[in-house]
């Protein structure tokens, strides 16, 4: 035992042989009952302490409980002042210690959500040049801010913080031992877990926590993770997408036909059931909707609405002349302008014109003349049938036909008026249907090829960022 200049302790060990209990013994008789010191001169120095990490793997990230669950490497390096021994004179050059022999600092994670559960290891290395090598594993459950909106494209930025949890910056100094992309290098050469998430990026940043009592020195390790979206699109994305592109060819059938409806019926059933069985693989907290939540959503409203759309289309079909007039508002709408945006022209309506002349003129008769056209008129010589002028005589049976004949024509206009009239509605009603059925169809396309486009620029920019 020696005093420096400083006035400060020191010990130089000297082993009377090369063995390790001679080193031992020198140990317990200089260090070993000093472990309740901390390894500074005086109270008005700070001790020093180095530490860096390695991520052994990355056991899980549970996004309900915002924790990220990993599995590291933590060594703490500080220097014994004035200790030291000679490695030819000891034998050796360095030892290792149990843990409870030295004076060991409190350093933990800010973010620690649970208890360590790694396995103790009882022994620290000592080093001949006075430093402490102090490495163990540790299972961190740690609190993590998780942003699951572009899940399962999503880019994590998880922080460590560690630190001294009672003494203060102006008693232990906390310096990072490496750089991020060392850390990161060695990382990714032992790293044993190849599952959900990948390893992307470390930062390391030393800073001071600030508080009323005093300040507090600080390493902030900050891990940027990377999920693996392979497992959801094959999953998730490309059924769902495989089930609405069933749908959209399913408006290749006639909206007529009761087994359009029967078989969108059979798709909604189908993608529900989907969703539920795949409900486990998708985040189930966040402060923002995931985008992924919000393309099933939207697919399955489109598919009601086609289902809804021709359930309508096959009811006008089969009711539509049983339907009063078309609004005036909804046939301008839908006729005038959803038609024209859809390139579709409404139909016009047939004209049908049916003459009636007599093959021969009586010279006591003049024939009527009945014309039905396509605004659905009869036009009628304007000369009637003159009745004899003798009334006593019997009348004529051409005459007696004639005028029965003139009786059943006006018969077939009234009908024929009624006919037409619930035709031209049943006509416009059915054009609706076939626009709207034109504006779903399109409405998918444009959804489909949106989603699409979305998706992809969000899975090449989640790469490249990797990358």
């Amino acid at each position: 035992m020696y005093v420096n200049n400083n006035g400060s302790c020191a010990a130089a060990l000297n082993c009377t042989s090369p063995t390790p209990e001679s080193l031992f013994t020198e140990l317990g008789n200089h260090l070993f009952p000093k472990n309740l010191i901390p390894p500074v001169a005086n109270f008005s120095e700070s001790l020093t302490i180095t530490i860096s990490i390695t991520v052994v793997g990355i056991l899980g990230v549970d996004e309900k409980a915002q924790t990220l669950t990993t599995f590291l490497w933590q060594v703490l390096e500080w220097k014994i002042p004035g200790l030291n021994w000679d490695e030819e004179e000891c034998g050796t050059e360095r030892v290792s210690v149990p843990r409870e022999k030295l004076w060991v600092p409190d350093v933990h994670i800010s973010e620690f959500m649970d208890e360590n559960k790694s396995p103790q290891t009882p022994y620290v290395y000592l080093y001949n040049t006075g430093y402490v090598f102090d490495d163990k594993p540790i299972r961190v459950v740690s609190s993590c801010k998780l942003e699951i909106y572009n899940f399962p494209f999503d880019i994590q930025n998880c922080t460590l913080t560690f630190g001294s949890y009672l003494h203060f910056a102006s008693e232990i100094q906390i310096f990072p031992g490496m750089t991020g992309e060392e850390i990161l290098s060695e990382s990714r050469g032992v790293m044993e877990t190849n599952g959900e998430w990948e390893l992307s990026d470390i930062s390391v940043v030393h800073s001071k926590l600030e508080l009323d009592v005093g300040s507090y020195s600080e390493t902030q390790f900050q891990l940027i993770l990377r999920r693996r979206p392979i497992l959801y699109v094959v999953n998730l994305l490309v059924p769902s997408c495989f089930l609405i592109a069933v749908d959209l060819v399913s408006f290749l059938l006639p909206p007529q036909s009761v087994d359009r409806s029967s078989f969108k019926m059979t798709l909604i059933l189908g993608y529900t059931v989907f969703l539920l069985i795949m409900n486990d693989l998708l985040p189930v907290t966040g402060e923002r909707t995931p985008l992924i939540n919000v393309f099933f959503s939207i697919s399955l409203a489109l598919m009601v609405a086609s289902l809804l759309e021709t359930v309508f289309i096959t009811n006008i079909q089969f009711s539509s002349s049983q339907y009063n007039a078309v609004p005036h508002w909804l046939s301008v709408l839908v006729l005038r302008y959803l038609a024209v945006v859809m390139c579709m022209s409404p139909k016009r309506s047939n004209r049908v014109t049916v003459c009636l002349n007599p093959s021969y003129k009586d010279s006591t008769t003049n024939m009527s003349s009945i014309t039905i056209s396509g605004n659905q008129s009869i036009l009628k010589d304007p000369h009637p049938v003159k009745a004899p002028t003798d009334p006593a005589a019997p009348p004529e049976p051409a005459v007696e036909e004639l005028r029965k004949l003139s009786r059943d024509l006006i018969a077939i206009r009234l009908q024929v008026d009624k006919h037409f009239q619930g035709s031209k509605t049943a006509e416009e009603w059915q054009m609706i249907g076939t626009v709207i059925d034109r504006l779903l169809f399109c409405l998918y396309i444009v959804f489909i090829i949106v989603s699409f486009i979305s998706i992809m620029s969000i899975w090449i920019w989640n790469n490249t960022y990797a990358a």
